[in-house]
């Protein structure tokens, strides 16, 4: 992968570094961007100002998280809520920020069929949880959470994609 070359070793680590960080950077600001819809002003808005304060933890540049703020009033983000069934029939919520939802529901629709799982109509998954909290947590074989853990590794690699819970027992 890396060669011989120790430049080369370093530049690989680098990448994957800054893939990693391009993501979290990328996922935080629509977060901002949305949160922004309702209120620019963080001291009048408790969710933009913990998102800021997230986006400092981070080392997002002060720049960007300006960009994003002023930049909610163009965008015409959605915060959509998906519901699906994972690996053995786990019950899962996928919470994304997007500006095409047709766009974005098809690639998590994607994401999910290469792993054997669907999206399930609305209102069909979100009785098995209360206040983001599995109700009936449910029993799952190490095959099927390891098929689980690999899915929601995708789906977090997926830019839109904020939040994912799901009923399997740890």
């Amino acid at each position: 992968m890396s060669g011989h070359s120790k430049w080369k070793t370093i530049k690989h680590k680098k990448e994957a570094k800054d893939k990693k960080r391009s993501q979290t950077f990328s996922k935080i600001l629509k977060a901002i961007s949305a949160a922004a819809r309702e209120e620019i002003d963080p001291k009048f808005n408790s969710q933009l100002k913990s998102l800021v304060e997230k986006a400092k933890e981070n080392n997002v540049p002060n720049d960007n998280i300006k960009r994003a703020i002023e930049g909610a009033k163009d965008k015409d983000l959605k915060e959509l809520l998906i519901e699906a069934y994972g690996p053995g029939g786990v019950a899962m919520l996928i919470k994304v920020i997007t500006d095409n939802s047709n766009r974005t529901i098809a690639e998590i629709r994607h994401l999910l069929s290469k792993h054997d799982c669907k999206i399930a109509e609305v209102g069909s998954v979100q009785w098995a949880f209360e206040n983001n909290e599995p109700k009936f947590p449910q029993e799952i074989s190490s095959r099927e959470k390891d098929s689980l853990n690999k899915l929601i590794d995708v789906l977090e690699e997926h830019s839109d994609v904020q939040n994912i819970t799901t009923n399997a027992k740890s």
